[in-house]
């Protein structure tokens, strides 16, 4: 019986596509993805436009999604950087549907508002923070090449909001580290790196000076390593990753970090390859992901960009890729990331942080041209 089959077995490898219906004659096509029964089914998405630009940018995904006829909807709240706590029916809405996608909350500088943003992934334990940055053709920099993953802990560490007033003028701020959450990133990264095939995993720390807290989740990240002997492993201190980031950024493929440095190293890779306006990312945990511009959206108060409606849409139209992949619509993530690559390699249509003048709803539509 077996060896019957094996000329046919044969016949269908040495296929790389297929007719559909060959009697009608209607050529060949690859297969790209085979769905599963109610792959396509709607599927429910929060949307928060959060503040200042974050209106436009979202308002530009719902257009694309709309002209894409891409299988999502989208249930809308509004949220602001200034309210104490997020609504309880917000919170309710993520963890109903697993899936936000947002635009910039403004967190006060100082005074006794606490950031909605940290509150949103303790909340709902979106421990890991993902943001790829890498080169985009047609998008000039000063280095080629970079193709980075910053994989950031996004529960603890200097983020635990954890300070007092031990004396009046004397502060202190409590940085927390510990062996579980550590472990848990460090098993994300690698994962990631396997089934991405990626070839390296660095580890940012200041284990020279904090040797206890980021000793800790060195010790973690290399017990972790060990499970993983095809992928190599490295580490680097903080200070010199970043001179490193500036001179020579190919040498990185997937870093983890703590909290507080994996927001330094994440914007500082968005900068060598176009800026906090194209580079995509999310933040995910086990139940629950929500998606957002990749770096610090430093513009979402500036209402200079608002009025004149010139914000960048084109990291969170990235992110709602992200969003429609990791939601198990491929082919959908990749008609629209295309669009988006088409747009920025024509470079007709530019806002002004990547070298253009073009406003938001310009790039939209231009993206939108690119669909077709």
């Amino acid at each position: 019986m077996a060896r019957r089959a094996l000329p046919v077995v044969k016949q269908i490898i040495g296929r790389s596509s297929f007719d559909p219906h060959p009697l009608l004659g209607l050529g060949s096509r690859s297969v790209t993805y085979m769905p599963r029964p109610g792959d396509g089914s709607p599927r429910a998405v929060t949307l928060i436009p959060g503040d200042g630009i974050g209106v436009l940018t979202t308002s530009a995904v719902e257009q694309v999604m709309q002209a894409m006829h891409a299988p999502v909807y989208f249930e809308k709240y509004e949220v602001h950087g200034d309210m104490k706590t997020v609504p309880p029916e917000v919170v309710e809405s993520i963890r109903k549907n697993k899936v936000c996608l947002k635009g910039g909350l403004r967190t006060p500088v100082g005074g006794g508002v606490n950031s909605l943003n940290v509150q949103l992934r303790k909340e709902l334990d979106l421990y890991a923070s993902l943001v790829h940055c890498f080169n985009l053709p047609g998008l000039p920099t000063r280095h080629d090449n970079v193709d980075i993953v910053v994989v950031r802990e996004n529960t603890e560490g200097e983020y635990a909001g954890l300070e007092h007033e031990v004396v009046p003028g004397v502060v202190e701020s409590l940085k927390v580290i510990t062996k579980f959450c550590s472990e848990r990133i460090a098993k994300y990264a690698f994962e990631y790196a396997y089934l991405n095939n990626r070839k390296k995993v660095t580890a940012v720390h200041k284990a020279n000076i904090m040797k206890l807290a980021d000793g800790l989740f060195l010790d973690s990240c290399r017990e972790v390593a060990k499970k993983y002997p095809s992928i190599a492993y490295n580490e680097i201190i903080v200070d010199n990753c970043c001179m490193q980031l500036v001179s020579k950024p190919e040498q990185f493929d997937v870093m983890v970090t703590p909290n507080l440095y994996g927001n330094l190293v994440a914007n500082t890779a968005a900068g060598i390859v176009g800026g906090t306006g194209v580079m995509p990312g999310g933040n995910v945990g086990a139940n629950h992901a929500v998606f957002e511009q990749g770096a610090s959206a430093g513009n979402v108060g500036n209402e200079k960009i608002l009025q004149q409606k010139r914000a960048n849409p084109l990291a969170l139209l990235l992110s709602s890729a992200m969003m429609l992949r990791h939601l198990q619509f491929p082919s959908f993530a990749d008609r629209l990331e295309t669009a988006v690559k088409t747009v920025i390699l024509e470079g007709n249509y530019r806002t002004k942080d990547i070298g253009g003048t073009s406003t938001t709803q310009e790039v939209v539509d231009a993206v939108l041209a690119a669909l077709d």
